[in-house]
């Protein structure tokens, strides 16, 4: 018996702000698929390379009063980066509030539009701990 893994699926309120968030994690858009009958497009978007390991977006075109304001319930999405101070000054250059900043120069947490949580994690070694990070507070939760 083989089990592979396929993707993991997240509702969200607004797709092109949610889509370009991803945008800036490095990922691209590998399929999009609209439902007339189901009212509701679903994108795969993936790390360039990990195609077959792509972040399902679920947009349902008349809202979704189900979604709740803080995703807590799902968990998180992982991504791992060359250098993770970048990716987080990159982040921050664009408007996204690092929750939890990479004060150990290994991890940090970052929040979607729709509040999906999504750990960055150092590739390899943590890197040395250096400032503004490891002065940074958290903000809210991750």
């Amino acid at each position: 018996m083989t089990t592979r893994y396929l993707h993991t699926m997240v509702r969200v309120a607004d797709l092109d702000k949610t889509i370009a968030f991803f945008e800036l994690l490095g990922l691209k858009k590998t399929r999009h698929m609209d439902s007339e009958q189901g009212r509701f497009s679903l994108i795969f978007m993936a790390a360039p390379g990990q195609e077959e390991c792509p972040v399902e977006l679920t947009y349902n075109w008349d809202g979704d009063d189900g979604l709740p304001s803080d995703s807590r319930h799902f968990g998180h999405l992982a991504y791992s980066v060359d250098n993770i101070y970048d990716m987080c000054q990159h982040l921050m250059d664009n408007g996204v509030t690092i929750n939890r900043p990479p004060r150990d120069g290994r991890m940090a947490f970052v929040r979607s539009p729709d509040n999906i949580s999504v750990e960055l994690l150092q590739d390899g070694d943590a890197l040395e701990p250096v400032e503004p990070w490891t002065s940074m507070e958290n903000i809210g939760h991750w």
